[in-house]
């Protein structure tokens, strides 16, 4: 999968709400890119959603990031958790410099 990524990932742990219809379902984050984002299932319904909406705080920040973005992967790890592979679709310019910055931090030297 590594070599069909254009840009850096950076780990990200945080916990965050995914919304689908409307409706905010706990979420938990493995890492992060300029492009999206991986999610790990924990507590929604099953669905067919691909276009979700993100709200999320990047450690060390007290500023909330909205997002929206399409699922654009699905699958399960070897724990047998549901993943998803979330690419953004719209950030406001701000929050998308946020998260360039939080990125270029945490992959330097990588």
């Amino acid at each position: 999968m590594s070599e069909k990524r254009k840009a850096n990932r950076a780990p990200l742990d945080i916990y965050l709400n995914k919304y689908m219809g409307g409706v905010p379902y706990m979420t938990r984050a493995a890492d992060i890119s300029q492009e999206g984002v991986s999610l790990s299932r924990l507590i929604e319904p099953q669905h067919d959603a691909r276009r979700v909406g993100l709200q999320f705080q990047l450690p060390g920040s007290e500023e909330i990031i909205y997002a929206e973005g399409e699922v654009v992967r699905e699958w399960k790890d070897l724990g047998r958790k549901e993943q998803s592979g979330v690419r953004f679709t719209l950030l406001t310019e701000r929050h998308r410099k946020m998260i360039d910055a939080y990125v270029d931090r945490h992959t330097e030297g990588n």
